[in-house]
Parts: structure tokens; sequence; C-alpha cells
């Protein structure tokens, strides 16, 4: 698995052939023409008529629209420094996505370069990075967290920060030339660990982003930007986690720059908030007395109801995949609201008679819940249930495909751009690109919906 030295590895993406291509749009019919009265047409109640059908239309229509962020056929640059070069919070990003929309196809690029500046860095200068490792994949939208290394980790300069914002600003307007319909998130870039340890110097170094991070919310306001804060969501769970475990707390952001994925997944769920994530996985609330269903996001099938009772559920989407082997994502998760705001995949079952039930799914037990928890809800999506496995496996896809394209840009395309004749390199990136599409669609498919036998049992 190719990663970074030091880092966990992480995830990045390929323009692939399938995705790029622009998807295509449906065609409409005019609700004018529709309901626009003929000339013979003179009567008064048929026009009501119409005007009721058009505002029912209207209404059903403003009903179904989704307000998450992201569209279908979008591609999605997200550039950055070294923390989006670790690819973490990136692919939890991407995975929450697939998993929560399963049938919307967007393709993703992760394009971060450790060390980068707004003038650029190890990859080279901007302009370089922009046209090579950006423009060239077509982006629909395109985050960009800068800033970690603009501030020179040292206290608040005048003349940085004017470069900072100059620097910037070149950006945006390169962008806006080459890309001119890219809806641009800018990314108030996540903290420097001053929550933890002392800080190295009066006010710390997070206190300079902080000055960073104001300047880009007014650049948003000023050019009709998105925008997304990733470091005060980071900072708060660092308090709290640290007035439980300081040791542990400080794990988080192991050299107070890059974070470990208990990190990131607080960043990952900061960006998606920002782009309107729905909080919900799904919300099955089952009668067992009278044999009522209200599924929303899932669909319930076959209830048998008696002494214990079983029901055959396919849900809509996934859970997040969180891995519960990991005791250090799991601490930062309880020392934020992440759980309540972006995985709620909740089972609410009345009408039982037995004080204590045993939850199986596929045969497999899940949980014991008391009557009174199943009533009030039970968030499936904190236990090890079929759903979460099926979600890890995706994101394991997420992980390898964008591996595949870390191969082709970091290893051939620019690893060797002095080395080997350009025909070979030509016919390895076409390889690694053939494999990465073929990543991606098993991606898609292993997160498609899958039916699953429940069955409530009294416990002895």
């Amino acid at each position: 698995m190719v990663g970074l030295p030091g880092f966990e590895p992480g995830t990045s993406c390929t323009p692939s052939k399938r995705a790029s291509q622009a998807a295509p749009q449906p065609e409409s019919t005019s609700l004018h023409s529709l309901f626009s009265p003929s000339r013979s047409d003179n009567l008064y109640p048929m026009r009501l008529a119409r005007i009721a059908a058009l505002a029912l239309i209207s209404a059903l229509a403003t009903t179904a629209q989704s307000p998450f962020y992201l569209q279908e056929g979008d591609r999605v640059v997200l550039y950055g420094d070294s923390i989006t070069d670790q690819r973490l919070y990136t692919t939890f990003v991407e995975s929450f996505i697939v998993t929560r929309f399963p049938h919307m196809n967007v393709a993703f690029t992760h394009s971060g370069w450790g060390g980068d500046r707004v003038s650029g860095g190890g990859g080279g200068p901007i302009d370089v990075r922009l046209a090579r490792d950006v423009f060239p994949y077509r982006p629909t939208v395109m985050t960009i967290m800068l800033g970690m290394n603009d501030g020179n980790y040292k206290a608040f300069d005048e003349g940085t920060f004017t470069s900072y914002k100059a620097g910037m600003e070149h950006i945006l307007d390169s962008v806006a030339k080459s890309a001119p319909n890219c809806r641009i998130t800018l990314i108030q870039p996540s903290p420097y660990d001053d929550v933890t340890r002392a800080p190295l110097f009066e006010g710390g170094y997070n206190a300079v982003l902080l000055r960073f991070s104001d300047y880009l919310a007014g650049l948003a306001r000023a050019r009709h930007l998105d925008l997304a804060d990733l470091n005060a969501p980071v900072n708060a769970m660092l308090t709290k986690a640290s007035a439980v475990d300081k040791e542990q707390a400080q794990r988080i952001l192991p050299d107070r720059v890059h974070p470990a994925a208990a990190g990131h997944i607080i960043m990952a769920e900061a960006l998606l908030k920002a782009w309107k994530a729905p909080a919900v996985v799904s919300d099955v609330e089952i009668d067992a007395a009278t044999g009522a269903t209200h599924p929303t996001n899932a669909k319930v099938d076959n209830l048998k109801t008696g002494s214990q009772i079983s029901w055959t559920e396919t849900e809509s989407a996934l859970p997040m995949p969180i891995e519960p082997r990991d005791k250090l994502l799991d601490f930062a998760l309880k020392s934020s609201d992440f759980v309540d705001a972006l995985d709620r995949e909740t089972l609410r079952v009345k009408g039982l008679t037995a004080a204590t039930y045993e939850l199986k799914i596929d045969g497999a037990t899940v949980g014991r819940f008391s009557n009174d928890d199943l009533t009030k809800g039970v968030n499936l999506a904190t236990l090890n249930t079929p759903m979460l496995r099926q979600s890890l496996d995706v994101h394991a896809l997420t992980m390898k495909h964008n591996n595949m394209h870390f191969a082709k840009w970091r290893t051939v395309e620019t690893g060797l751009s002095n080395d080997a004749s350009p025909a070979t390199k030509l016919d390895a990136m076409e390889a690694l690109d053939r494999l990465d599409n073929e990543l991606v669609a098993e991606q898609r498919a292993a997160a498609q919906p899958k039916a699953h036998t429940f069955e409530l049992i009294p416990a002895q």
C-alpha cells in the first residue's frame, strides 16, 4: 500500500474516465407549457385548478430537493498541504458520501502535497500544481485548505500574512479562469495543538491560524464562496478530551500538526456539516402490538409479531465506516457530537411485552436491550452490525482506489518525470487508471443496499 512515511495509510483519487464524463442532464418540461391556458379556455375555475396544480408541483419539487451540497455528476478535488496529503479526512468524506448516497455518482481526487503553501511547495510552484493536479480533473467542486505552513510556525507577522492573502487570491483567480463553474469551499485550516500542550510562544501558533481563518471567512463572503471551519470543532473536541484524559488527548495530534484518524474524523464532520450532510442513516419505528411500521430511508417487509418478532429491513444508506477497534477514534467521537450530527441509524420498537430482548441481525447477536431502551430507540450505527461491516468494506475500497491514484500521480507522473521513457510511463499511468476505475466500480457496488433479517427475542 502506498503511503507517506510516518502517516497512517490513506487514499487519493484519479480522474476516472467514467466519472469524469459530464453527467447527462434529464430533459425538463416547462411548467409554463403545461399550465398556460389555450386561447379558447377562458373558464375561471379551470384557471384556479391549474394554479393549484402548479403550486402543488412546485411544493413537491421543493420537498424532493436535497439540501446536500454535492450533486449528481460532481467532480470533487480536495486540495491542500500535508494534512490533506494524509488522505484521512478526505477519505472519510468520500466514504460518507458513497455510503450515504449509494446511487449518486460523484468522483473524488485527493490532491494534497506535504509542505505546500499558497505559493506551492515540493510538488512545484502553485501554477504547476494547479495545472497538473487540479484542472485536468475538470472539477465542479474544489476544497482548498492551506495555511498551516504559510504562517511559518511563529508569531503573527504582517508581511507573512500579506503573502498568504496574495497567494490565496492568485489561486482563486486561477481557478476562476480555468474552471469558471467550479464551486469552491475554502477551509479554515485545522488547528495547531495549543490545547493539550502549552503554547511555544505567547498566544500560540493556533492564534495565527485563526487570523488566517478570519481572513478566509471574509474572502468567502466577498467572493461568494463556501466556507468550512476545520479548526474550532477539533479544538473543542481536544478541550473536552483533554479534561478526561490529557495523555490520550495528546495522541490525537501527536506532533501538534498532523492529526491521527481520531482528529481527521472531526475534520470530516466539519466539512460535511458545511455541505449540509444528512444526520440520518435510517429511522425505523415498529409497533409490535399493532404491526404498524414507520420507516424513514428504509423499507420493512415480512413483519411477524408474537412473543418474539422478526422482519426484513433494507436500509437505503449505510452508517459511517468507523472502525470499532480504534480506541483513540472512539475517544474522539465521545468527545464530540459526531454520532448525533451525522450517524443516526435508529431502531424503535414499542408494544413489546418482555423486559429485555436480544437483537439479532442475519442470525448474529448484536446486543441486548431493555424494553425501555427499544421504545426510546437504539442507534444501530454504534453497534457491530452487518451494515457497519459493509460500510467498512466500502471504506477499504475507497482507500485502495485512492492508493492507485497516488501510485499513478506521485510515483509515476511526478516521481518519474525525468526518468524512463514517456511511452512506458504513459502505459503505466493508463494501466493504473484502469485499476482505479475498476476499484471505484467495486466501491460503488459494495455500497448498494442489502436486505437483512432482524429478530427480537426475549432474553432469558
